[in-house]
């Protein structure tokens, strides 16, 4: 069993995979609803998120200057630390883009990422449950599978959602605002993958 020290270290992952997860939530809560005037105020719930989860990287990355001995590598625990915290930059990107476009309205396609981005998100807290006893687990494969398989789906997603735009009749304005949307919101669930990818490796590293 992992020592109560080692414990705090997963707990962190844990803390930072939940924001991620809030800010998703919160994501899916404005595309469900749009309404443009909401912006600024969803934009500041979204930051308040974002800010909070930098609070608890910066806390984590002091632990970890003090600590001796950390139950993973040090590098390690900086990567997953940072690949976390892109995932909650990439979802706040996104409602930023909303206001900088001034975007009016969704496309039927942004609903569908928005619901896929939170699956991302619950299947990162899924696997960072069991990231503290991945010496034994016997399940924390299939959660780093299922997060794989997920962000298939967001580059499927993606690839019909771009041609739909630009097979439709639309404004230069209206497709390069939404090119930028589409790559925005493929980008939350590519850095989804990623958090999952470096857990992979540090978990055959230490077997």
């Amino acid at each position: 069993m992992p020592s109560r020290k080692e414990n705090n270290y997963y707990n962190m992952f844990i803390e930072n995979v939940t924001y991620a997860c809030k800010a998703a939530a919160l994501l899916q809560k404005c595309f469900d609803n749009f309404n443009p005037e909401h912006l600024p105020r969803q934009m500041e719930a979204m930051h308040q998120i974002e800010h909070t989860a930098d609070l608890a990287k910066h806390t984590m990355m002091k632990h970890l200057h003090r600590e001796f001995l950390p139950p993973i590598d040090r590098e390690d625990i900086m990567e997953l630390s940072e690949t976390i915290d892109d995932v909650t930059d990439c979802i706040e990107d996104v409602m930023l883009r909303l206001y900088m476009f001034h975007i009016t309205g969704l496309r039927e396609d942004a609903a569908s990422f928005a619901d896929l981005i939170c699956s991302c998100c619950e299947a990162l807290l899924d696997m960072m449950e069991e990231f503290s006893v991945f010496h034994k687990s016997k399940v924390i494969g299939s959660k780093i599978i299922e997060i794989n398989r997920l962000e298939e789906n967001g580059d499927r997603l993606y690839m019909e959602a771009m041609h739909r735009l630009y097979v439709s009749p639309s404004s230069s304005t209206e497709t390069f605002t939404w090119t930028s949307l589409y790559d925005c919101l493929e980008k939350c669930c590519d850095r989804c993958e990623r958090v999952a990818a470096v857990v992979e490796r540090v978990i055959l590293k230490n077997s």
